[in-house]
């Protein structure tokens, strides 16, 4: 039974996520429906929305809400989508405890906040190479920066060589380009081949690393398959590729948006000084949030913010919408990196948080200063041009100039 038909009494709404005023500023529609309440139904999906930040972050930490299949389909060996699947399978975004525990205690041996931070030397060299190499004229920050500033990070973290960074950022590329709204069957294809080579090129690496160990976190992760903490290569090729994608896929469209919004900002060497950078990069992902939906099945019949659901629907969560709420940021529309901080839901919530987000928030405290440092008079010399690729919001270019 769909959502429709289940949940007649809710607001109905209708609105193409590929129509180029939608994905160039979507900010207008999410108002428009916070105004109706916690929970709108969006046609266009078949989809109940939860558009508050109240409702968001509520359907986001529901126990009884969870991102695996209530009833998963069958893998069949003949589906078009087959190395794609194989990968997915045991990924962290669609597991549930007891096993998303047990992976993601795994996974989180690379993200503490001690290594992270012991990361900022070889993160700063990363901006400065880049910097260093910037176009006399204009050019795209977007190719230039945004793009291969976290892939070179993320590879080298992983202690996989920097010269791969560009071929594992196009295979990411090509498997995240499933979720968003212009899906087809030619993103599907590029999608399964670019999964066969990933895991072909990982599987070749492990071979090689399983008996001679690196002090990397990819080694670390061989010696957790090893021990029995993750119980297959499958499991371990899955969270490696969740993780190099996760690792910079978000923090490409942060960039961006960063950029974007501080270039003309007149208290810009304010907003990036030391005591401030932090509130700043925050603003910024609150602001222009780069992933703007994400969804939960329900498991049991439950309540949320007096809405009835039953097991089995699908709720989905507008994260660009709670993030612009103005119960939760009064003038919530404008960019105030100095307005008291409050949590966002920006790279998610509950147990399914983003699991990279504390190397996205130190990639951007240090490539904003470094990068407004080195090049105080920077300028846009084009119109941003945004990517249409709901859910995911970013730009696809943004043509500056240095001097």
């Amino acid at each position: 039974m769909s959502a429709r038909s289940r949940l007649p009494h809710l607001p109905h709404v209708s609105q193409s996520p590929t129509d180029p005023d939608f994905f160039n500023d979507p900010y207008g529609f999410y108002r428009d429906i916070r105004a109706m309440g916690d929970f709108v139904y969006w046609t266009d999906y078949d989809m109940v929305m939860a558009t508050t930040h109240q409702a968001c972050a509520a359907v986001l930490k529901h126990p009884k809400l969870g991102r695996a299949a209530i009833d998963p389909a069958p893998v069949r060996e003949d589906e078009k989508l087959k190395h794609f699947k194989a990968l997915e399978r045991f990924s962290l975004l669609e597991l549930e405890p007891p096993d998303h525990g047990r992976i993601r205690r795994a996974a989180m041996g690379g993200f503490g906040r001690t290594r992270i931070a012991g990361l900022a030397p070889d993160i700063a060299r990363i901006a400065d190479d880049l910097i260093s190499d910037f176009p006399s004229g204009p050019f795209d920050f977007i190719e230039h920066f945004a793009h291969p500033y976290p892939a070179r990070i993320i590879t080298r973290f992983f202690g996989l060589p920097e010269s791969m960074a560009g071929a594992l950022q196009g295979w990411s590329n090509d498997m995240v380009a499933i979720y968003q709204a212009r899906r087809s069957p030619e993103l599907d294809a590029r999608a399964d081949a670019s999964a066969r080579e990933f895991a072909t090129y990982l599987r070749q690496v492990m071979a090689g690393r399983g008996s001679v160990p690196q002090e990397d976190f990819l080694s670390e992760l061989i010696k957790a398959e090893a021990e029995g903490t993750l119980h297959s290569l499958e499991e371990l090729l899955s969270t490696v590729v969740l993780l190099l994608n996760a690792g910079h896929e978000a923090t490409v469209h942060a960039l961006g948006h960063a950029m974007n919004l501080l270039a003309d900002f007149p208290e810009r060497s304010l907003a990036l000084s030391l005591e401030n950078i932090a509130a700043t990069v925050e603003e910024c992902l609150r602001f222009r949030p780069p992933l703007h939906m994400f969804h939960r099945d329900v498991y049991e019949d439950v309540v949320i913010e007096d809405q009835p659901f039953a097991r089995g629907d699908r709720i989905g969560v507008l994260l660009g919408s709670a993030c612009h709420d103005d119960a939760i940021w009064p003038d919530g529309e404008h960019f105030d990196p100095f307005r008291p901080r409050h949590s966002n839901l920006s790279l998610g919530s509950g147990i399914h948080v983003c699991i990279g987000a504390s190397l996205a928030r130190l990639e951007m405290q240090i490539a904003l200063p470094a990068f407004f440092s080195r090049c105080p008079n920077l300028r846009i010399v084009e119109p941003p041009k945004l990517s249409d690729r709901y859910h995911f919001h970013g730009l696809e270019k943004l043509m500056v100039r240095c001097s």
